[in-house]
């Protein structure tokens, strides 16, 4: 079966020198960010490493996690992960098992842990949005955390490759975006953790139940769940009103191939709006006919795009929140074993696609 598809000082990675590009700066680790012009985009490239050939990604070393300084006010609209090699020319996406991209100084809608910005598999591809209409915003000296797993099943060894992150970057000052956008997510498995659980022989439901930290418009929605998946729904618990249900598509072998996107603004409205005094939960309905339990089988989450109410701003992390602190060793890989891929599809009205997952047989 295959799964188809976001701080005490003394933690931090100590930041280095800047790595001569404009805009730029390095971790002790190698890795860097810095400001492309040219292109437009805001780039991050993780330290190198050595991918041996036919090699599965449980076999390889894990490029460091990264924690970087964002160099230059702006808005992210897009973004495509690669991978490259010592001179900057881009290898087979296939490299690519996850990536992930974390800001620990502000909070998630739903819960106190780090806000959860993007994911990726080799699956994703090009990621974008209406740039004149949405942005994240990202201010000079805020931090992100990047890591990513690869794995190399080809029949060359690549030297010194980099695992290479080249967001769509709008510097501040531009008349554009129109709205301060930011990603969010809602999954069956928080509070923190892991998102996959052991799935159950027959029908099953998970659920969580939270309320947002501040009031605003959900722009765009979309789901994910692993094979056996029904159904995936979002409700307004204390309106009684659904505002997210949909079926995943699966291909001829029953495996599911995708989860429907819904747009929620138009010419005429923007979005569905959510308040801190309402409770809303993210339920996924499984039918497991194997007559055993799924290790890791089971996954449900929802998220997208959110435009907070004018004149709100997202709040920052409570860096002395239990979960807050139980989460980040998570992603960082300091306990419990380490950050999973943020499943699910960046709605958003982009183009389908589907972050990286397990792959169970």
């Amino acid at each position: 079966m295959t799964g188809h598809r976001l701080l005490p000082v003394a933690l931090l990675l100590a930041l280095g020198p800047g790595d001569g590009r404009p805009g730029g700066s390095a971790d002790a680790a190698g890795a860097r960010i810095f400001t492309d012009p040219g292109r437009g985009a805001l780039v991050i490239d993780l330290p190198p490493l050595d991918l041996p050939a036919h090699t599965p990604h449980h076999a390889l070393a894990q490029p460091p996690i990264a924690m970087l300084e964002i160099p230059s006010d702006g808005y992210v609209h897009g973004f495509r992960v690669t991978v490259v090699d010592s001179a900057g020319h881009e290898l087979p996406d296939e490299l690519i098992h996850h990536y992930n991209l974390i800001d620990p100084d502000h909070r998630e809608l739903f819960l106190p842990i780090s806000r959860r910005l993007l994911a990726a598999g080799h699956e994703t591809g090009a990621v974008r949005l209406p740039g004149f209409l949405f942005g994240l915003p990202l201010r000079r000296g805020e931090h992100v955390v990047a890591s990513a797993m690869v794995e190399n099943l080809t029949a060359v060894t690549y030297h010194a490759a980099r695992v290479r992150l080249v967001m769509d970057f709008t510097p501040a000052g531009r008349p554009w975006p129109f709205f301060r956008a930011s990603p969010w997510q809602m999954d069956v498995a928080f509070p923190v953790g892991d998102k996959s659980f052991t799935l159950p022989p027959g029908r099953s439901e998970r659920s969580y139940e939270g309320s947002p930290v501040v009031p605003g418009k959900i722009v765009g929605l979309g789901g994910h769940m692993h094979d056996y998946g029904r159904l995936i729904e979002f409700v307004d618990v204390t309106a009684g009103h659904v505002i997210y249900r949909a079926a995943p598509v699966t291909d001829s072998t029953g495996h599911i191939r995708s989860v429907p996107v819904t747009r929620l603004y138009g010419w005429t409205r923007l979005g569905a709006h959510i308040v801190p005094d309402h409770h809303y939960r993210v339920t996924v309905y499984y039918d497991n006919p194997t007559g055993q339990a799924v290790p890791d089988g089971g996954m449900g989450v929802v998220g997208g795009l959110f435009v907070p109410d004018r004149g709100v701003e997202w709040p920052p992390a409570d860096r002395a929140d239990s979960l807050y602190q139980q989460d980040y060793r998570h992603y960082m890989r300091q306990s419990g074993g380490h950050e999973m891929r943020m499943a699910g599809r960046m709605p958003m009205g982009l183009p389908a696609h589907e972050h990286a997952g397990h792959r169970h047989h």
